[in-house]
């Protein structure tokens, strides 16, 4: 039974003498179907870290992860929050209207409101995340925020600059947090944020490659970009939070 579907793996298999299989390989002897059933990620918390997703990673959607991320945030009784993609366009229609953005996650009982002249996402509860362009860092001056969703970290053209200023606005609450998620790049930022981690600071590094995703992708899609990048360096690239 082949168990590889690249053509590259299959050719590496080699079938060995029957003596050999039966010393050093195991053996499926059942497949059973099992049922799909509705599931969600779920958030850990930690008290010394950005997001903790556990030592084995879980696979899931970079924005769905930053979407759910934000209203645990405000589950947790978090009042002001920051919401910055690369540009404006960028947040808005990933962020809050993607289809794994904020207003698609939030559920029917708790849905906010979106008052896009205002750069405003509204809870019932009184809760508000401020829509930011990371194309404009001076906006990050000044406001104050206890959490914060920086999408695409690696893409922002200001990237220092834009950091730095939601650093120092990042200070309400006993213990602000931000979770970037990102396609990494060879970056000055970035490469900081991996010392700390290795340095054991406040910085933890969540990593999934396509690989782990797949079974959300559509198959045409999964199979165009495997055939095309796979064992590339930009198809090495994984997904960083």
């Amino acid at each position: 039974i082949p168990v590889f579907q690249l053509a590259r793996k299959r050719a590496l298999v080699k079938t060995p003498g029957a003596q050999s299989v039966r010393q050093s390989r195991r053996y499926i002897i059942n497949v059973e179907e099992v049922k799909s059933v509705p599931v969600r990620c779920i958030t850990v918390d930690s008290i010394s870290s950005l997001y903790l997703v556990t030592k084995s990673f879980i696979p899931t959607h970079n924005t769905r992860l930053g979407a759910e991320w934000i209203h645990e945030q405000k589950r947790k009784g978090i009042g002001r929050m920051a919401l910055i993609g690369p540009t404006a366009a960028d947040a808005r229609d990933v962020l809050v209207e993607g289809e794994s953005g904020i207003l698609a996650c939030a559920p029917k009982h708790d849905r906010p409101i979106y008052e896009p002249t205002k750069r405003r996402v509204s809870w019932p509860n009184g809760a508000i995340a401020t829509v930011y362009s990371a194309d404009e860092p001076d906006r990050l001056r000044g406001p104050q925020h206890g959490a914060a969703w920086c999408d695409e970290l690696a893409a922002w053209r200001y990237m220092q600059e834009a950091w730095d200023m939601l650093m120092f606005g990042l200070r309400l609450g006993n213990s602000p947090q931000v979770v970037a998620t990102t396609t990494p790049r060879p970056l000055k930022l970035l490469k900081e944020l991996m010392k700390r981690e290795r340095e054991g600071s406040s910085v933890i590094f969540t990593r999934g490659a396509t690989y782990d995703n797949l079974s959300n992708l559509a198959p045409t899609m999964a199979a165009e970009i495997l055939s095309r990048y796979e064992g590339t360096r930009l198809g090495d690239r994984k997904s960083v939070v």
